[in-house]
């Protein structure tokens, strides 16, 4: 095979990946745009009574053959996603889409360190200079022209960022999950979401049948999008492409999703994170970008795993696990 053929493959399997990156980038600011405070969990429940007959009607046969076992498993990392859900869609309510996104990458730099403290060992000097820079860089960030408290959402955001290294530090160490299909666990998982969802709606604001009614034809879009190109496309895209790629290279072409979040802020959302916040956002990916290669690195022989080969280890053992920690 030609090396023109082999790279024309490549970016035929590459693309759709790198679509996915910017669907979760795009997905900050369609929330945003239909989303108020009183509406967070009605407009969750819409969206995922959408996507989950959806998911449902091609995978019914995978749910059918999971065990209680399982199901539990599904339903204690279906509580976690409710969590997630929460805390990024209220905390993208109160700040900026680019400072969404971009907070939310730290997820990257606090599951190597999660990975790190459970199994007691020490993180290398490049990775914790790079955690170092992306502290600095959210600080930064967060400011906007001037120094002040941090705004709520941006709290929320980091707090989503704690609950998606949770979640993934509980798939990986949950007996009950580590062999069951990847679609049927989603399915279950997002279930949980929905039932819980509905069991919050009435102390929560806005009934969900009455914000149903009131959306525009542009905001049903935006839940539509979320449903379909967030949920459903990038869940079925990862499990393509991770059968014809490696899942490093999946990895690392979604990793791209904070810088796509900051450009659709700034060029469609009209976000001005001021001079501070420019700065912040680039030290930020590039704080998560070296962190990414510094925990890929291979640890010296007879040392104790790390966070790089914890993330290694983890890394890809299920394609639908980046799904699983976005809202």
């Amino acid at each position: 095979m030609s090396m023109h053929s082999t790279a024309r493959r490549a970016w035929l399997t590459d693309a759709p990946v790198l679509m996915v990156a910017v669907v979760w980038g795009s997905s900050y600011l369609a929330a945003k745009g239909v989303t108020t405070g009183s509406s967070v969990v009605a407009i969750l429940l819409l969206r995922f009574l959408v996507a989950v007959p959806l998911l449902g009607a091609v995978t019914h046969r995978a749910v059918r053959r999971l065990t209680g076992r399982e199901l539990r498993g599904g339903l204690i990392l279906g509580l976690i996603l409710t969590t997630i859900f929460l805390t990024e869609t209220y905390g993208v309510v109160h700040t900026s889409a680019t400072n969404a996104g971009l907070i939310i990458s730290l997820t990257m730099i606090f599951t190597p360190l999660a990975e790190a403290a459970l199994s007691r060992s020490r993180p290398g000097r490049s990775f914790l200079t790079a955690s170092a820079l992306s502290v600095v860089g959210v600080v930064l960030l967060t400011q906007g022209t001037g120094f002040t408290a941090p705004s709520l959402g941006d709290l929320l955001m980091l707090l989503a960022a704690v609950a998606r290294t949770a979640n993934v530090l509980v798939m990986h160490r949950l007996p009950a999950v580590k062999e069951t299909d990847d679609a049927a666990l989603t399915f279950v998982q997002l279930t949980t979401a929905v039932i819980a969802f509905a069991l919050l709606s009435p102390f929560t604001g806005t009934a969900p049948w009455h914000v149903a009614v009131t959306l525009t034809g542009g905001q049903w879009l935006n839940v539509l999008y979320l449903a379909v190109m967030c949920t459903l496309f990038a869940f079925f895209v990862q499990l393509w492409a991770v059968r014809r790629t490696s899942p490093s290279r999946v990895s690392m072409l979604l990793g791209t999703e904070p810088l796509w979040a900051a450009v659709v802020g700034v060029a469609l959302g009209g976000d001005r994170p001021g001079v501070l916040g420019y700065l912040g956002g680039a030290l930020v990916l590039a704080g998560t970008s070296w962190g990414r290669r510094a925990s890929e690195q291979p640890t010296a022989p007879g040392s104790p795993p790390g966070p790089d080969q914890s993330a290694r280890d983890t890394e890809g053992q299920s394609p639908g696990d980046d799904l699983l920690a976005r809202a």
